[in-house]
């Protein structure tokens, strides 16, 4: 389905529920990292793509005039009621709709007036399989909010405003890239994003022969331990080591002369660091050289490095790379490896797109048979950013 039937499909839920059509609609995509993992808070580079899985919200002024906002989900949810006459507050931890409230707040912080409104939100962008649903919504909120309000934001500082949303009301402390990617992915483009400059350059995918596979394993490994914190901090120790700023900055050189001065564990998470900071450099430039195998090879040496230093895969990860390499290049598979935070979620592979139905038929009924888990995978090129589709 294209985005504008997902408009128009959302459109009439909205009629359906409210008894009148929209008169604003507003969509923002989910995203997947084709590589540059754990490099965002050691203010290294990340490569992600807007995919066409988006969030879309259907609003119109309230009926009555009212001065409160209503938010329903197509998903059954709890609808929230917000009196825009109260000073906003996080609602409970876990609450769905304090992604789009952090950003409401964002906007009354800027002084910007609210009317009321109703509004419908529908999702394609799967939940819970790391493909960053929760930007899709903060980013398709802010999107709908200059349509209602008639003030456009720089580029940038919506995906701030729409980042700030989710460590402050959603009580979530991400990095930048799923907010940026969402504002700016642009369709048949992936985005280089600096972390500490946060320069986006958008990267031409344009090749219609390829594609990326995302396979969802299905499964989510609960840890216990902070294993995110811990890798923080061990990366900081390393940092110190090496005496640099960050791990930005420093270089396998650097880091095997100081091997000495840091435990095996810290070294091989700044071996992890560095080597990805550099992968994603040079995956950039075998997109914008359309060299595939070139990508494809970097995105196995990510995932290796991501079981082996960084220790962040799980098996079912391992098994989806183990398949996707046994296709190999004549099977039309480039390349493959996990991507987001780890322990679940899923894969993203570099494949020939003439061949999509036989790379996917083969990697879930593999998968199936030696995880006995269902997996779930669906095909993207590179898609738009946020969009208005009405008012």
């Amino acid at each position: 389905m294209s985005l504008k039937e997902l408009g128009n499909e959302v459109a009439e839920k909205f009629k359906k529920a409210y008894g009148r059509p929209p008169q604003w609609i507003a969509a923002a995509p989910g995203r997947v990292n084709v590589i540059g993992e754990h490099t965002d808070y050691n203010d290294g580079f990340v490569f992600p793509m807007a995919i066409d899985r988006y969030t879309v919200i259907a609003a119109a002024p309230s009926a009555n005039g009212a001065k409160t906002i209503e938010l329903r989900s197509t998903v059954g949810d709890q609808p929230a009621k917000i009196d825009l006459g109260q000073a906003l507050k996080p609602a409970a931890k876990g609450t769905w709709f304090n992604y789009p409230l952090g950003v409401i707040a964002g906007f009354q912080a800027r002084g910007m007036q609210l009317p009321g409104f109703d509004a419908l939100i529908h999702s394609t962008v799967p939940l819970g399989g790391g493909l960053s649903s929760s930007a899709a919504l903060e980013v398709s909120t802010a999107t709908l909010l200059e349509s209602i309000t008639g003030k456009k934001l720089d580029l940038v500082e919506k995906a701030l405003l729409s980042q700030k949303a989710e460590h402050d009301y959603a009580g979530m402390p991400c990095g930048i890239m799923d907010q940026f990617i969402s504002v700016m992915g642009k369709k048949d483009h992936l985005l280089l994003l600096d972390c500490r400059s946060r320069k986006p350059e958008l990267v031409p995918m344009t090749d219609p022969t390829v594609a990326l596979l995302i396979t969802n394993t299905n499964v989510k490994h609960e840890l216990t331990g902070g294993e995110y914190a811990k890798r923080r901090a061990q990366c900081e120790a390393a940092a110190k080591a090496l005496g640099v700023a960050s791990l930005r900055d420093a270089n396998a050189a650097m880091l095997e002369r100081a091997r000495g001065k840091m435990e095996d564990v810290v070294y091989r998470r700044a071996r992890h660091v560095i080597g990805e900071i550099e992968r994603t450099l040079h995956a950039a430039e075998g997109v914008r050289a359309s060299s595939w195998p070139t990508v494809g090879q970097l995105m196995y040496a990510s995932h290796f490095s991501l079981r082996d230093d960084y220790e962040v895969s799980c098996a079912e990860l391992d098994v989806v790379v183990e398949i996707a390499q046994s296709l190999g290049a004549k099977g039309g598979v480039f390349g493959c490896r996990m991507t987001g935070g780890g322990f679940g979620g899923c894969t993203v592979a570099l494949v020939q797109a003439d061949k999509v139905a036989a790379i996917s038929e083969r990697i879930a009924s593999e998968y199936e048979k030696r995880t006995k888990i269902k997996p779930t995978l669906f095909v993207s090129r590179p898609a738009a950013g946020a969009t208005v589709l009405k008012g």
